[in-house]
């Protein structure tokens, strides 16, 4: 496996407000921590960095703009020369100029983690594939919580995740690891430089 020195990690929505109570129990609790490493590789490597920050409209929401689980969690803080794109709804493109500035800077693979798997993970991962872009989900980088169905069903969160893993995979994206992608971007440094290995 190779990644692209032009592929962009896209991290979406790694923010404080998924640590509030009220969404329940989470899987992949390591998830920050792997997601912490792949920023660490990609920046590295000079491999481009892009965050979408969800501000949501909803007046109860702790994603709320006014409201401190807005802010990005400290394994996710943009540093300044990387865009962070703000979104109100599921998809990363809707609202944003997400896809100009891919198209601008000659982005075609995106290597996404965040939250949560089966919402924005997944949305933004449908819709980047139906635009022509090859989009890779880091299993082990990406989490969500437990849900309710109609019928009064609760699903865990694990099933949650694994469930909207199998559906993208094959379809609007490959589905990987943390591990394999960080040893494939050591590979594929563009100098040649192992600085990075204390990460994998």
């Amino acid at each position: 496996m190779s990644v692209s020195c032009t592929a962009a990690l896209l991290l979406i929505d790694v923010q404080q407000g998924f640590d509030d109570p009220r969404w329940g129990v989470r899987n992949n609790p390591g998830a920050e921590q792997r997601i912490a490493a792949m920023l660490e590789a990609w920046r590295a490597t000079g491999r481009p960095v892009i965050h979408v920050q969800h501000l949501s409209l909803e007046s109860q929401s702790p994603l709320r703009e006014d409201a401190q689980g807005h802010a990005f969690k400290v394994e996710a803080l943009p540093i300044a020369d990387e865009p962070v794109f703000c979104k109100h709804v599921n998809s990363a493109f809707i609202g944003t100029d997400l896809e100009v500035h891919l198209r601008a800077n000659g982005i075609e693979t995106l290597v996404l983690v965040g939250m949560t798997t089966d919402h924005c993970v997944s949305t933004t991962t449908r819709m980047a594939s139906n635009l022509g872009f090859t989009v890779i989900v880091v299993e082990d980088a990406t989490a969500t919580f437990g849900r309710r169905g109609p019928d009064g069903t609760d699903y865990s969160a694990d099933l949650m995740h694994r469930v909207a893993l199998a559906s993208l995979h094959g379809e609007f994206a490959t589905v990987r690891n943390s591990q394999d992608l960080l040893a494939a971007a050591v590979l594929t440094y563009a100098d040649g430089s192992n600085s990075i290995t204390r990460t994998l």
